[in-house]
This record gives C-alpha cells, structure tokens and sequence, in this order.
C-alpha cells in the first residue's frame, strides 16, 4: 500500500531489519513508496529503491545481515530522502576503494557502492565504536526550471576530438534552473576512448547532481572516476540573485572571466579527479552586465587575447566559442571551448 504524507505530519525513520532477499524488495518497495509520497519521479523513484536494494544485498552478502532505515529529510527549505545501511560485520577499511566499479571483495561484480554514489546526492561511512559499517546517503528534491529566469545568460560550445581520434577525451556542461546555473568543462587524460570514458563519467555525475555544491561534485565526480583514467575540471556555478559566479577548478583548464568590474584571482588546485585531486577551492566574483566567462581544455592554446576577439562581443557565444576553436585549437588533442555571456534581449 503506498505511504501518503500530509503537511505537519512526524516523518520517524522507518527501520526494516535485512537478513534475506524478499525483506531486501520490501526495504525497495518501502523506499519506492516514501520517495513518491514526498514528490520524487517515477524515475527518481526507481533509482532510491535501486540503491536500497544495492545496500541490502550488501548487508546479507557482506555481513550477514543489518538494517536499513528511511527517513524524509527537510532542512534549508528543501526535502528529500536519507537511506542508512548499518551492520555489525566486518567494516569497510577502504571506502573509497569500494566505490570503485569492479571492486569487489565477495566476488561480486563490484557495482553496488559506485551506483550508490552516482544515485545519491551525499555519501558517507560513519565510524561505529562497535565496528561494523554505517553507510549514510541522501538524496534531494531537484528544483525545476523557471522559464521566467532561464534567459539570463547565454550559452555556447564548440568541441572536436583528437584527429585521428573518433571518440572525443572532453565534455562540458550547461544546465539552468530557478535563477541558476552551472557550466562545465571536463578533460579526460589521453585520448580516444579511455579519456571519453572518464569524462563521460564525471560528466554524468556532475549532471545528476547539478545543484549540489561545488566542492561536493567534485568529490563525487572524483568516486565516479576512481575505476577510469581520471579527468580535470573546471566548474562554474551562476547566481543571478547577486549577479555572481563561483569557480572551482582542478587541473589545467583554462579559465577566464573577462569584463569583470573588480580584479579577478581564480585559484586553480592541481591533481587528477579520480586519482589524487585535493579539494577545490571555490572563488566567488561579481558577474556584470559586461561579463564573459570562457572555459576550455588545453587542447585549445592559453596563448590568446581578448582583444583579438572584441569585434565578436556582439556575437553569439556559440559564435565565439567556435571562433576561439578554429584560432587556437590544437590539432594534437582534443579541444573543447565554452562560452558565458549575459543574454541580450
């Protein structure tokens, strides 16, 4: 019977005690009916229940047995759902190790936690003082888009792989929602189809998980890469309350913020996502109505001026972005070129 929530009502944790498979599809069948009664897709839907079925078989194959808990979160005006595994078995001494995809310590095929971190939004181990394992993971209503605030920037991007590559190493990109926005440049290492692979693989982490904070997608694209080449990255999140722009990046993206009304020092962090990426730090600027953000791979030169491209400022940014292509891109690796600007009316 499917769970119904009204305003006001205590939302308690719903604990469900794991050691066989037909308690596991009435954990997923609990988390399906939760999820849709707090507004989650059909979609979304299946894919909480997804991870409730990935912990609770974890938790017969791997210790026994435990339990799961469901609970519906609000805080910070949003909802969603939190779905703990708990057990007293024998721990997990390499939690980042076990996100990878195909590793596996029960011979298994080593996909379970990695689905887990693509499908949740917050992924953690908390430490028991008794050992076992603590896995705590949530999910967040994602905000629609608003017609109303969508046209507030313009986007374009011009991107070719290697030239005796058919498979593209870079992605990118662009989604708008509410007043928001986040844009995105993403170099797989190498070439071909290893390094679209792994770009591929952050991009669809980023993607997911578009409103999340920025150091929290590079965390999880970070767990979605561990079984890849690795990738850098360069992320960049639009506020049209301010008007600003936060930039993240780790490697060596390209990043420029032209026509900004104050200095600009963007700190980039090195390292490999995936592999041994520290941390971003985020850069917050003013984001004026003169404003141009442009992001690429280094398979377009950094040995460019603006000043050569003033007579395209009033062009289209995806104008733009294929001119900076066909000017500096190199024909030795792949070459991606984004492009910001205020949209005209």
């Amino acid at each position: 019977m499917a769970l119904k929530l009204s305003a006001g009502e205590p939302r308690q944790p719903v604990g469900i005690h794991i050691t066989t498979l037909p308690e596991v599809r009435h954990a997923q069948d609990t988390a399906r009916s939760l999820a849709g009664a707090i507004g989650f897709s059909t979609q979304e839907c299946d894919e909480i229940g997804l991870v409730v079925s990935e912990l609770g078989s974890n938790l017969i194959r791997h210790a026994g047995g435990g339990i799961l808990r469901l609970t519906v979160n609000s805080e910070q005006a949003r909802t969603g759902i939190q779905i703990e595994s708990e057990d007293a078995g024998p721990g997990i001494p390499d939690f980042d190790r076990a996100l990878t995809d195909g590793y596996s310590s029960a011979g298994s095929l080593g996909t379970g936690l990695g689905a887990v971190n693509r499908l949740m939004d917050e992924l953690e181990l908390r430490p028991l003082s008794a050992g076992g394992a603590h896995i705590v993971c949530q999910r967040w209503l994602r905000p629609s888009a608003n017609v109303a605030t969508a046209r507030w920037l313009e986007f374009g991007a011009a991107t070719r792989p290697y030239r005796y590559q058919r498979e593209n190493g870079d992605a990118f990109v662009v989604r708008q929602w509410d007043g928001s926005a986040l844009t995105g440049v993403i170099d797989g290492l190498g070439h071909g189809q290893f390094a679209q692979r792994a770009a591929q693989a952050a991009r669809q982490y980023v993607e997911q998980h578009f409103d999340r904070p920025l150091e929290d997608l590079f965390r999880g694209a970070g767990r979605a890469c561990r079984a890849t080449r690795g990738v850098v990255m360069a992320l960049a999140r639009f506020d049209f309350a301010g008007p600003t722009v936060a930039v993240a990046n780790v490697g060596n993206v390209e990043v420029r913020l032209i026509g900004s009304v104050t200095p600009v020092n963007l700190i980039v962090r090195r390292g490999i996502i995936g592999l041994n990426a520290p941390q971003p730090i985020t850069t917050v600027c003013p984001w004026g109505p003169a404003s141009f953000l442009v992001m690429h791979s280094d398979g377009v030169s950094s040995h460019w001026d603006w000043k050569n491209f003033r007579d395209l400022a009033q062009e289209s940014s995806g104008t733009l972005a294929q001119r900076l292509l066909v000017a500096h891109g190199k024909t030795e690796d792949d070459a991606t070129v984004l492009v910001v600007r205020n949209a005209r009316p």
